[in-house]
């Protein structure tokens, strides 16, 4: 691949992120790295702790739940022509020897199928609900939801395509994962995506 990956600051990765990713808000971020090509920063892409117990230990269960992170933000320029899943899969190589387990989503509100994800070889398992959440302020997680300004509010969460890496050497450690998966492996979703505008933040 062309250009070279970058190890980055939380700060030098929400800096390139706020202003052009469709969440509009900053994600915990654990590891983050970037590509950069000509001497110029052209994508993004972001790891860290899920902020939902729940989802941490609905992977592989409790005993495997401390491992569990997400890749939570990835953004590029307009103009790259470089395919993208070049750029992940060189992020989760260097991941390997954290043994982690990676959980990523591809938003269907936003036309996401995850082919980034498929290209990167990660394990597809089906789709989470549609459900309604606690409206907050400025799209922050519901954990900082305030009654007395939100309390008669609902926001619609559109279903996500749930993806999962085992970025890991450990063979044996992976094959432990892999059995004590808790969603069945599921053929990869197919349907044409349409690329959000950058700087154009979900509603």
């Amino acid at each position: 691949m062309r250009g070279k990956i970058l190890w980055l600051s939380a700060k030098e990765a929400w800096d390139f992120l706020k202003d052009k990713h469709y969440a509009g808000r900053k994600p915990p971020i654990s590891r983050a790295f970037g590509w950069e090509i000509d001497g110029r920063l052209v994508a993004v892409c972001t790891f860290g702790k899920p902020a939902s117990p729940t989802l941490c230990t609905g992977i592989c269960g409790e005993e495997h739940s401390q491992s569990v992170y997400e890749l939570n933000r990835l953004c590029r320029v307009d103009d790259l022509n470089e395919p993208l899943s070049q750029f992940v899969s060189a992020c989760l190589r260097r991941l390997r020897t954290e043994d982690w387990i990676v959980v990523s989503y591809s938003d269907t509100g936003m036309h996401h199928n995850g082919y980034i994800y498929q290209a990167c070889n990660f394990i597809y398992t089906g789709q989470t609900k549609q459900r309604t959440d606690k409206y907050t302020e400025n799209g922050k997680h519901s954990r900082h939801y305030n009654n007395d300004k939100q309390g008669e509010y609902r926001i619609v969460r559109t279903a996500k395509n749930r993806y999962v890496y085992f970025a890991t050497i450990n063979k044996k450690l992976k094959k432990e994962w892999r059995s004590c998966l808790n969603y069945p492996i599921l053929p990869y979703p197919k349907a044409e995506n349409e690329n959000y505008i950058l700087g154009e933040f979900q509603k």
